[in-house]
């Protein structure tokens, strides 16, 4: 995982119609991705408004992510898709599409159900760089309420850090701190256990099997109708039976033009104390550009 800092710019449309549709089969293919710690619903104007929460790595881009949910009726099933990316050709030829989806179902007040799927995928110079895949599937009891319960189950697979695949799993308790009509802020605690398995080992390092315990902390604020939105998310993951800690940090600012178009710029920086052999222990990322919203 090494420095990187890119400057997105929103692709043609026939690109982006192009990287839509692959977003609208990557469900399909669940063998994938996990990590976004939110189906961040922006929250009613009661005290009672609905948010889900859930601790797991995290992808970043795909912690700006909102739905609104009808204060009448706080079940049934909300959908988001965001996709952006660049083209470059010349000295450097560089190509680089990311895709990010929110999938929310209220079963009752009692129970809901979410996934944030994602996919990034990039090459430079012929070069695989990217090839990030995330999935994961989290349930919420009493979500309505100011305390709540969360599990959460999630697999990831990573080219950029050398990771097979890695196994997320684990459950506990949420507390929302804001919860008001265009500002939402929570924090979240739960024991997770993961497994990752390193594309390349080492003697120095070896797959990983450990217990964490999980805080994340997380904000959502909307303002002028919600044209503008600043979200930000920040974990802290410390392993609990050895010397290993991960920790992830994101704030992303969007502007909506259209109903369909917005223009996004987000930073994120991402470690982990135990890496494959030959990455790096953080890793950089800014981004800004304008995205395809279709929900």
């Amino acid at each position: 995982m090494g420095y990187r800092q890119e400057a997105i710019v929103f692709l043609p449309m026939t690109f982006s119609k192009i990287s839509l549709l692959f977003c609208l089969f990557l469900p399909v293919s669940a063998i994938a991705q996990v990590i976004t710690p939110d189906t961040l619903q922006t929250v009613v104007p009661t005290d009672t408004a609905a948010t889900d929460t859930t601790d797991a790595d995290r992808n970043p881009d795909e912690a700006a992510q909102s739905d609104t949910v009808a204060a009448s009726d706080p079940t049934g099933f909300h959908y988001k898709i965001t996709a952006d990316g660049t083209i470059t050709a010349g000295n450097v030829n560089r190509a680089l599409v990311q895709i990010g989806s929110s999938f929310d179902w209220a079963v009752s007040r009692l129970f809901r159900f979410a996934s944030n799927p994602s996919f990034a995928y990039g090459r430079q110079n012929q070069l695989l760089n990217e090839r990030e895949i995330l999935a994961d599937f989290r349930t919420t009891i009493l979500q309505e309420r100011r305390f709540y319960y969360l599990g959460f189950g999630a697999v990831e697979i990573s080219n950029l850090r050398k990771i097979r695949q890695r196994l997320t799993g684990g459950g506990g308790v949420g507390y929302k701190l804001l919860s008001r009509k265009n500002a939402y802020l929570s924090v979240t605690n739960v024991l997770l256990y993961e497994y990752t398995d390193f594309i390349t080992n080492s003697a120095e390092v070896k797959d990983i099997n450990v217990l964490r315990n999980s805080t994340r902390v997380y904000g959502e604020y909307q303002w002028n109708n919600g044209r503008y939105s600043v979200t930000h998310t920040v974990f802290m993951q410390p392993a609990l039976n050895q010397p290993n800690l991960r920790w992830n940090g994101n704030v992303a600012f969007q502007i909506r033009l259209t109903s369909l178009i917005g223009v996004r710029t987000s930073v994120q920086n991402s470690y982990e104390s135990v890496v494959a052999a030959g990455r790096k222990n953080n890793d950089f990322r800014w981004t800004t550009g304008l995205i395809l919203e279709v929900k």
